[in-house]
């Protein structure tokens, strides 16, 4: 919990990903550390949704359908949000290394995905 005055704030995880798999198991390793964690299987999914940056950050997959997880980066920004980004990809590549470095990327992990340098790299996300 952070504490905001006189109400606490419970940091939230959002994940997108469109491996249902990939999404349930980075969302139980998020709760055993006592954060909320919510899904999405796409990067619309997740703009329609009612997000906040405060106390938050996404962990979005680089190579998704539509729109990628850096696509979904950049409309955030559009949007005048400031949320932290961890990218996760399947396909690991000098090239998407560098584009999410540009980025500004918070963390960058291939799959399969090193749970407590995760988990390090979420706790230093949503401690800025």
């Amino acid at each position: 919990m952070i504490k905001t005055g006189t109400e606490a704030i419970k940091p939230v995880v959002y994940i997108v990903d469109d491996d249902e798999f990939v999404r349930r198991a980075i969302q139980r390793l998020i709760r055993s550390e006592g954060f909320e964690a919510e899904t999405f299987a796409t990067a619309n999914e997740f703009l329609d949704y009612g997000f906040r940056d405060e106390h938050a950050c996404l962990i979005a997959d680089v190579k998704m359908a539509n729109l990628t997880g850096l696509d979904l980066q950049q409309k955030i920004i559009a949007r005048g949000f400031n949320l932290p980004v961890i990218f996760i990809t399947g396909f690991d590549a000098e090239e998407i290394r560098e584009k999410v470095k540009r980025a500004g990327a918070i963390g960058y992990f291939s799959k399969p995905i090193d749970d407590q340098a995760l988990l390090d790299t979420i706790k230093w996300a949503l401690s800025k």
